[in-house]
């Protein structure tokens, strides 16, 4: 079955052969990353079953945040770290965007353009529905998470969404303070603050002038949905924490010349297919590489870990807006979102590492000799 790294290894040279020298260098990296990944060119690693002592050879993991392969177990380690962060409350997913007409822009400035959803659509959640009768006085806690791409891969959508408890810590009272479940704030007033601040940070970066100026008088969208205790968002979002825009199993096949793969149109539930150019798919791929050291999830508020507020105590004040009786049942909740351990496909056993050598065959971890029993 074809996959993305197979791709990647065909229709990369061709990347190569029509821009030359003008691929960035943090594209030429996870390119270099993605197409070793697993293949033995990174070093291989030599695994043996406790239960059946068989053995198993395999290729180093290129590690790349990029790499479809590499990010399963951070996945499912991210998601159950938090599910177990979640207050027992309703939440509301808030999602910031862009109007097509800046996506050009934000892809000649990743950076800056990311930073700036992120900044600007933090500091809207907390100034409009600070504002808000129900969470006067509140301080907020809330996490995003930075997507650069919609249902279709090949196309380009930065967006930042927003998780945010229906909620804040009121520090006069010291107690939680609940906002309706079905209402977090005013529509259209996010919307008009949101372009306001996003406009004038495109000012700061002295980017403005390459806008045209049709964008400031369309209507801008904030989404703001109602997403009950907030476990189905964090499935929805951990798969793309930690990988980009395409998976193996939505690759269909790869010829000489193009790709197929599948995707779900937006709105829709029949799943749909798409041929590309390898050319094509390659570059529609790195379009959505994050700049080097970028922070794909950004916590705000008493999410924080820095913040003067933890939430722990956040947690206890929620239970005692709930009451007591709420608070012996989290109590007793069972941790259910334990990342699998690898297992021997021969017998299912627990598997151990024994050697790891790195690129040049180089033995870089060695497990020494087990220790004799003492007679």
């Amino acid at each position: 079955m074809p996959t993305v790294a197979s791709c990647l290894r065909q229709h990369a040279p061709a990347l190569f052969q029509a821009f030359g020298n003008r691929v960035p260098l943090p594209m030429r990296i996870v390119l270099d990353a993605i197409t070793r990944c697993r293949t033995g060119a990174l070093g291989r690693v030599l695994i043996e079953c406790e239960k059946c002592q068989a053995k198993h050879l395999i290729g180093r993991s290129c590690g790349n945040r990029h790499c479809p392969n590499c990010q399963k177990h951070k996945t499912q380690s991210w998601l159950a770290k938090q599910s177990e962060r979640l207050l027992p409350v309703h939440h509301f997913l808030v999602t910031f965007t862009v109007p097509e007409e800046l996506r050009s822009l934000l892809r000649g400035h990743r950076r800056e353009g990311y930073t700036a959803i992120f900044d600007c659509g933090s500091d809207t959640i907390r100034d409009v529905a600070g504002a808000m009768r129900s969470l006067a006085g509140c301080q907020l806690g809330f996490f995003g998470v930075l997507h650069t791409w919609g249902r279709d891969p090949m196309v380009y959508h930065p967006h930042v969404h927003f998780v945010v408890p229906g909620g804040g810590v009121n520090e006069t009272e010291g107690c939680w303070q609940a906002t309706a479940e079905n209402f977090f704030m005013h529509h259209g007033t996010a919307c008009r603050v949101y372009k306001e601040k996003f406009k004038t940070r495109l000012e700061e970066l002295e980017l403005l002038d390459q806008v045209d100026p049709k964008v400031w008088r369309k209507k801008w969208n904030v989404d703001i949905k109602p997403v009950g205790n907030g476990q189905a968002v964090l499935k929805y979002l951990a798969p793309y924490v930690y990988r980009v825009a395409i998976s193996d199993n939505r690759i269909v096949s790869c010829t000489e010349d193009s790709v197929t793969y599948r995707y779900t149109p937006s709105g829709t539930k029949q799943c749909k297919r798409r041929t590309v150019s390898g050319l094509d798919f390659t570059v529609g791929f790195l379009q959505h590489v994050l700049p080097r050291g970028f922070q794909k999830v950004r916590y705000y508020g008493w999410m924080s870990p820095n913040h003067r507020i933890r939430i722990e105590e956040v947690r206890w004040m929620v239970w005692l807006f709930l009451g007591w009786t709420f608070t012996l049942a989290m109590l007793a909740r069972k941790k259910s979102h334990s990342p699998p351990t690898s297992r021997c496909t021969d017998c299912g056993g627990p598997l151990s590492v024994i050697k790891i050598t790195d690129r040049n065959h180089r033995v870089i971890y060695s497990r020494g000799p087990p220790l004799e029993k003492a007679s």
